[in-house]
């Protein structure tokens, strides 16, 4: 096959995810049909994603530009190891929260139901072109169009509460965005007379050797307005957004938290320290352990603060900033181990916290309750559900065989490997405040004793359509800390390891 015919494959996952929208709300009045199209919609994202898999594990990078606006500036989409991480992880969860959108959505006869799916598809298509950008220009539109669509689902209830929760979301992700990273990007241009990334060598990146060496004071301050810009990774103080969009109905908080808005944040710090900076530059200009030390900070803090929450979502919230901070941590901490652990728990966390969030919403769903204190005994009468949270749970604290395991393995081995001792307590400290807010849920659902049985008498499993998909993303977590191998190849054709 001609190979400009070969790159138009990259317009297949954005075309599923661009029509899939505007389908929904031509089937807005039959709503078998009307879900239905999201279901194909991620079923053929994903597998066109699978399909650029054997090029990639080759060697192939694949790039398109679509159109050109000025000399260097372009919507241009790539597709390499890092695209194959995040753009896997979208498509294939999308497919399985669309199951659990039908049964959260109908089993609380929530209202504008089309608008909730139609503003979810294309959060989805925001997430698969992040994922897909192979410049500043193209990664800033996508990145934007899923804080605008995101919005009307985080205020989706339409009270004081949720205006005032999305009012904030959308502050601190359009401000940070238009103050810090839309200057970011034209310092970029201005410095290196283009936006595209520098894909397939980690070391060097886009800004040349002699502009670092004459103006490094100007790339310095171009990284700390990246930093700033990229809120949707919720380094702190930029973190507060988050807690506050917990308004949102649940499986809204899953996409949240594990598939678009937050992993484009971490995806794309990654990105623009990998293939926009490189690694060299950041070494010489010493940009990439400061930046692990507000995110070991954030790691603490935030485990911290969810240790005194007793809603379940936002002892989530809290753990979902923390956790992002182990994405960031190990990227800029440019060891191979060290990023190969901080890329892999884009994908680990995303299965491990979805799990968590449908499992919440789950327990909502049956029993009207968020509060963990509210929850002893609720294990035996849900065991499908609280087995799988104790499950992801395991993966957040660290612990072998699940996923999260391997993430904090690699990243402390990372640490031990530059002596970074501060770092390394750090991510120590968090495996025991993880295991501190993390396993009192699942004992008390299990083993504890509730006030009386007609506390428990009502309570059963969700509907199937809802535990189905938990279940499943807590087998996903197993399955990548048995065979840690299926993300980690993609990392290491990325980064050359």
């Amino acid at each position: 096959m001609p190979e400009f015919i070969e790159s138009y494959r990259l317009l297949i996952p954005l075309a599923a995810t661009f029509f899939a929208p505007f389908l929904i709300w031509l089937m807005r009045h039959d709503q078998n049909w009307r879900e239905g199209v999201s279901f194909v919609a991620a079923a053929v994202a994903f597998c066109s994603m699978l399909s650029f898999i054997p090029a990639v594990m080759a060697g192939k990078i694949w790039t398109l530009t679509t159109f050109r606006l000025l000399e260097g500036i372009s919507v241009k989409l790539c597709v390499d190891g890092l695209t194959l991480i995040f753009g896997l992880v979208a498509t294939f969860l999308w497919f399985w929260v669309t199951s659990y959108n039908i049964g959260y959505m109908r089993s609380l006869n929530e209202h504008a139901q089309t608008r909730y799916y139609f503003c979810f598809a294309i959060a989805i298509f925001g997430a698969v072109g992040v994922a897909m950008s192979a410049n500043v220009f193209t990664l800033y539109l996508f990145y934007e169009i899923i804080t605008v669509f995101t919005y009307p689902l985080v205020a989706h209830h339409q009270d004081r509460e949720g205006f005032n929760g999305a009012r904030k979301y959308l502050v601190y992700l359009m401000g940070t965005s238009k103050l810090f990273l839309l200057p970011a990007m034209i310092m970029t241009y201005v410095l290196c007379g283009t936006l595209d990334f520098h894909l397939g060598d980690v070391m060097h990146g886009m800004f040349p050797p002699e502009v670092v060496a004459a103006h490094p004071t100007a790339v310095t301050v171009t990284y700390v307005l990246y930093i700033l810009g990229l809120a949707k990774a919720a380094i702190m103080p930029l973190h507060n957004w988050l807690p506050s969009a917990m308004v949102a109905p649940t499986p809204v908080s899953a996409l949240l938290h594990a598939v678009a808005v937050v992993k484009a944040g971490v995806f794309s710090v990654s990105r623009i320290v990998l293939s926009g900076f490189g690694v060299s530059v950041m070494d010489q200009l010493f940009l990439g352990i400061p930046t692990a030390y507000v995110a070991a900070f954030t790691i603490v803090a935030a485990s911290l603060i969810a240790l005194t929450k007793d809603d379940i979502k936002a002892r989530l919230a809290y753990s979902t900033v923390s956790q992002l901070s182990y994405i960031v941590i190990g990227v800029c901490m440019l060891t191979p181990l060290a990023v190969q652990g901080g890329l892999a728990h884009i994908a680990h966390h995303a299965f491990s916290k979805i799990t968590l969030f449908m499992g919440a919403g789950a327990i909502f769903v049956v029993s009207q309750t968020r509060n963990i204190s509210e929850m002893n005994g609720y294990g035996r009468k849900m065991p499908w559900t609280f087995g799988a949270f104790a499950i992801a749970s395991l993966s957040m604290i660290g612990v072998p065989p699940v996923c999260g395991f391997v993430s904090k393995w690699y990243m402390i081995k990372g640490a031990i490997d530059i002596n970074r001792m501060v770092i390394l307590c750090a991510l120590l400290l968090s495996t025991f405040l993880n295991a501190g807010y993390f396993a009192p849920i699942s004992f008390k659902a299990f083993f504890g004793k509730p006030k009386s049985e007609a506390d428990l008498a009502a309570l059963h499993e969700a509907p199937i359509s809802m535990v189905l998909p938990l279940c499943l993303t807590a087998a996903v977590s197993v399955l990548l800390g048995l065979y840690p191998e299926l993300f980690m190849n993609f990392i290491a054709i990325f980064g050359g390891y």
